[in-house]
């Protein structure tokens, strides 16, 4: 199986992305969704975010440059850029959604400087909102984003061109059509459902977020 295959497997097998073709999900903007993911629950098994750890490895290094530090976008992205910092031997930081209200009243924490590259990690990727504000975050501390990596992504064609906008390479290790297919090809959902989901996909609006 190859580690997309796998990848989306181990989601769902974890309920970290949950399918129901009913749409019978809420999302906080209101949209009535029929899928659900949270990639937070990969933190409590070891041998899923090892296996993403080691497939950002690989991302890395097909990158025709390499970075000099890995980024994490808070919260989500820390613990997965801290796991492939590791086992690549570089540096780590990570960036907050808004500088931190006391003290420096940093945005960026830890070390990055001036001129170096970074590979942004991100666990989740919808619109791309908040991995981009990352990016453009490091970019006006004059910081290189080499790319943006994520564990998931449905895929929607407005968040494509949201990363050509901002001249942003985005590489995600699974993903929505990954995952139905892979359900319709088990059985677990008919080609209705199948259809219906790709559907939804397709018509869903812009919509801020991450």
């Amino acid at each position: 199986m190859s580690i997309n295959k796998q990848l989306a497997n181990d989601l769902y097998q974890i309920k970290a992305v949950q399918i129901k073709p009913d749409r019978s999900f809420t999302w906080t903007s209101g949209i009535k969704s029929p899928i659900y993911c949270d990639n937070r629950l990969t933190l409590s098994y070891p041998d899923i975010r090892n296996r993403i750890a080691a497939a950002f490895v690989k991302e890395v290094k097909q990158l025709e440059e390499q970075p000099d530090c890995i980024a994490g976008c808070a919260t989500a992205g820390i613990p997965h850029a801290a796991w492939l910092a590791d086992k690549l031997n570089l540096p780590m930081a990570y960036v907050r959604s808004k500088p931190k209200g006391h003290g420096k009243g940093n945005q960026i924490e830890g070390k990055v400087m001036k001129g170096q590259k970074v590979v942004v990690i991100e666990d989740l990727i919808s619109t791309g909102g908040s991995a981009i504000e990352t990016a453009e975050v490091l970019r006006q501390d004059g910081i290189e984003v080499l790319a943006v990596l994520a564990i998931f992504t449905y895929g929607l064609p407005q968040t494509m061109r949201s990363f050509e906008q901002h001249d942003l390479l985005l590489r995600t290790l699974t993903n929505f059509d990954t995952l139905i297919t892979l359900l319709s090809d088990e059985g677990t959902i008919t080609a209705e459902e199948y259809q219906s989901l790709i559907d939804w996909r397709n018509g869903l609006k812009p919509q801020s977020g991450r």
